[in-house]
């Protein structure tokens, strides 16, 4: 069976590889910085972005630590993460990407169930 992926919204609609970007524009758009996804097979994909890098962490099942992209060698930290409860995050830049990298990888992600071969993610477990 093929994983399905929802936007975990309350929506029972599922979302393809194809129309993942614009769910997550379309709540960007709206001021919803955090996505959550979860697939049929009970994992969950986070996106939290402060619209110029992203947060994008994958896990296997509730309470796993997951796993997120990162990019490495950048310096400093970005501000600016608003998380659905009002929370503001500021978080290291090497464990965000820019927004576009995140937009391929949760594109990905939800396309084929794992990483592309040429991401960079580190293992929180």
């Amino acid at each position: 069976m093929t994983e399905t992926w929802v936007v975990d919204d309350g929506s029972r609609a599922s979302v393809s590889s194809e129309g993942v970007l614009e769910a997550l524009r379309s709540r960007i758009a709206d001021g919803r910085f955090e996505t959550w996804l979860t697939s049929s097979s009970g994992r969950s994909l986070a996106f939290v972005t402060n619209t110029q890098r992203a947060m994008v962490v994958l896990l296997e099942a509730e309470g796993d630590p997951g796993e997120h992209a990162v990019d490495p060698g950048s310096d400093g930290s970005s501000d600016g993460f608003v998380l659905s409860d009002g929370q503001h995050d500021e978080y290291p830049d090497q464990d965000t990407v820019p927004i576009g990298e995140a937009f391929r990888l949760v594109e990905h992600v939800v396309g084929t169930g794992s990483w592309p071969a040429d991401a960079q993610w580190v293992v929180d477990r």
